[in-house]
């Protein structure tokens, strides 16, 4: 089974930023045939969404128009690990943020991690 251990939450200002991390627990991306890695989130109250993707065979990446020209997703084969840089932090980004082997739809990612929890407060 497919986990993923997200890290580097925590609580900034409006306007702040944070570097999440992503890493696979266990299995290389390479071996694995994951072609895609997805950053979901859950604020209070919530549904899980989507936030950002990004391809592991080549460049591609997605962000949700709430996210867009604010986080940057990325990866560093080497480390196992997917990052989502966070810059420009609002209230409306707190939540929980999950990784998984799927983008967009949290319906069809089939095990969760532990999350990272993000809150943005003054």
């Amino acid at each position: 089974q497919l986990q993923f251990v997200e890290s580097g939450g925590g609580l900034v200002q409006p306007g702040g930023s944070l570097r999440l991390s992503c890493t696979a627990s266990g299995f290389s991306l390479d071996n694995y045939g994951i072609n895609i890695i997805g950053w979901f989130r859950q604020a209070p109250g919530k549904g899980r969404e989507g936030v950002s993707c990004i391809s592991t065979r080549g460049s591609g990446t997605g962000y949700a128009d709430s996210v867009k020209g604010r986080f940057t997703i990325s990866r560093d084969d080497a480390k196992n690990t997917v990052y989502l840089q966070m810059n420009s932090l609002k209230p409306e980004d707190t939540g929980i943020y999950y990784c998984g082997a799927r983008c967009w739809n949290p319906a069809v990612v089939a095990s969760w991690g532990q999350g990272t929890q993000v809150i943005v407060s003054s």
